[in-house]
């Protein structure tokens, strides 16, 4: 399987003198192309700091990160930048939208600011991703007038408007009830079928149960890996993916 994302002992610190604190302390990972993954771990163990620094929103302090075999620490800001934008898609606990701008521009501006891309194809493939994720009616709203999970669908819209190779959460599910959760993780596993690799950043057994791999991150490193496998939505199934990672989890933190 093709490796789309792969750290190798990398280090990232935060603070000066005294009060430095090595966040990221030599982790070596893969991400294949077309993985489902979940990275758990306690508050402050590194998790968001890791999916920053393996889509090169951070800059590493030492080691490297190779995106589809490119070194993102030899790019220029400009060009990580534009990798991100073409390349990757992002979604986070909070979607941050433009409270002046109904919904549909909050997801089709952003890819307007590539040149050449015709705005009109735009607002019809915002639409088109707004149907598929079943929020179309709400496309005239502003932020104001939608509901979390509404606000998150927004958020993924906008996220796959580059048709990205990778999406990358952090914590996309934190802010929302349990049924939005679930509708959100369902969303995301119809992307992943489509061919889309996830990588998500999560503290919630009952999402990270969805997912095909579970890195657990402790103390800035990488020490242990779940395979909970390919998720059937059965009921008897989602129960007893859960226990097995609760399981897991719980040797993993003591």
């Amino acid at each position: 399987m093709k490796q789309l994302i792969v750290s190798e002992n990398i280090i990232k610190s935060f603070g000066v003198g005294v009060e430095n604190r090595k966040v990221l302390d030599g982790v070596s990972v893969a991400i294949n192309a077309g993985e489902f993954v979940a990275v758990m771990g306690p508050s402050g163990s590194g998790k968001s700091t890791l999916l920053f620094a393996l889509s090169g929103m951070d800059r590493v302090d030492s080691g490297r990160v190779t995106f589809n075999g490119t070194d993102l620490s030899r790019l220029s800001d400009n060009a990580l930048a534009d990798i991100r934008r073409k390349e990757m898609g992002f979604v986070f606990q909070q979607p941050t939208l433009l409270k002046n701008l109904n919904l549909l521009d909050n997801i089709s501006l952003p890819a307007m600011r590539d040149g050449g891309k015709n705005a009109a194809q735009l607002t019809t493939k915002a639409r088109a991703l707004m149907k598929r994720t079943d929020i179309l009616e709400l496309e005239q709203r502003d932020m104001t007038q939608a509901s979390g999970g509404q606000l998150q669908r927004v958020g993924i819209c906008r996220a796959l408007m580059n048709d990205p190779q990778i999406i990358f959460g952090d914590e996309p599910t934190g802010a929302l009830n349990s049924t939005a959760a679930n509708e959100i993780m369902a969303l995301l596993a119809e992307i992943h079928r489509s061919g889309t690799t996830i990588l998500l950043v999560t503290h919630d057994v009952k999402v990270a149960a969805k997912t095909e791999r579970v890195l657990f991150i402790f103390d800035g490193k990488i020490t242990g890996e779940y395979r909970p496998g390919v998720y059937n939505a059965t009921h008897d199934d989602l129960k007893a993916r859960e226990e097995g990672l609760s399981a897991w989890l719980s040797q993993m933190q003591f």
